[in-house]
């Protein structure tokens, strides 16, 4: 996007002027609204990229409003958006408090869904067999998985940020949620009641899908693979918090390897020639010279 302060290229398109306008909608919506021509042209240019399937890298500053200059396109254009946020605890807050403010502000019909990870759900199947066979270390452990029983009783998604006793890093909720491992399936006596697929369903339903990055590559992982698809196809993905990409892509597609993985290998390699009769002194050779190398590479980096 070019710089904000430059004289706009283009004049506002009049349904964005209307809805960002000091007396407009989404003033009426949000206290201590005031228009922003960066906002404007931000949402103008979202807009017309997603109306033209185009591409855009926008960077806004601090103040800018960049949610909602994303958001009230979003909404605006039609179609299925997928909207991907660098964590889940701004990914809650878009859809808890922004989404319902823009979707009031444009008095629209258009439906929005929260998507996680299934680890982010109470599995009903795994819950009941821990009621009755989990060995649990303490008692505070105990009372924790009364607490998410409690809970699976009266929520609607079973996601378990809205469970704000138990800490989202207890041990107690190794034995509440699944993992794609473990997952029953359509095989579970819980399916029909099942927290993912429910989130899964109403994802597929919605106009806006408000997801995590870790989950949208997640999908593009199992997708690849031809295993599965997580996310519903879509004609619109906007990425909140772009420049944490690299680094969660990083995580699902990079390969990383380790001083101590190239010790194991040399160790290895010399433990196989023992094993076959040490009739390989070249490959001894290599391999001492990979142990060396390794072990100069360690302590050059803790001098």
């Amino acid at each position: 996007m070019r710089d904000p302060q430059a004289p706009h290229a283009t004049a506002a398109d009049p349904r964005l002027a209307r809805l960002f306008a000091a007396d407009g909608p989404l003033a009426a919506q949000v206290e201590g609204f005031g228009p922003r021509p960066q906002q404007l042209e931000m949402a103008g240019a979202i807009l017309r990229a997603i109306e033209h399937g185009d591409m855009l890298v926008a960077e806004a500053g601090t103040g800018i409003g960049k949610t909602f200059a994303y958001l009230v396109p979003a909404f605006l254009a039609g179609g299925k958006v997928i909207i991907s946020t660098g964590t889940k605890n701004l990914q809650d807050q878009l859809f808890e408090r922004d989404v319902p403010t823009v979707r009031k502000a444009l008095a629209t019909g258009a439906t929005a869904a929260l998507l996680k990870g299934r680890a982010n759900y109470v599995c009903l199947y795994r819950l009941e067999r821990a009621h009755g066979e989990a060995r649990l270390a303490t008692r505070e452990a105990a009372e924790q998985l009364h607490r998410i029983e409690r809970f699976a009783a009266m929520t609607r998604s079973g996601d378990r940020a809205e469970l704000a006793d138990v800490p989202e890093d207890s041990p107690v909720w190794v034995h509440a949620t699944s993992t794609r491992d473990n997952c029953l399936g359509q095989g579970c006596t819980r399916y029909r009641d099942c927290f993912v697929m429910r989130a899964r369903k109403n994802a597929l339903e919605a106009d806006v899908v408000i997801v995590n990055h870790h989950l949208f590559f997640a999908d593009v992982v199992l997708r690849d693979e031809g295993v599965a698809e997580l996310l519903p196809a879509c004609n619109t993905v906007i990425f909140d918090e772009a420049h944490q990409l690299p680094d969660t892509a990083r995580l699902f597609f990079g390969e990383t390897v380790s001083s101590g993985q190239l010790l194991d290998l040399a160790r290895d390699a010399r433990a196989e020639l023992r094993a076959a009769g040490g009739a390989a002194p070249e490959l001894e050779a290599q391999a001492g010279r990979l142990e060396k190398a390794a072990r100069e590479l360690r302590l050059a980096f803790d001098a």
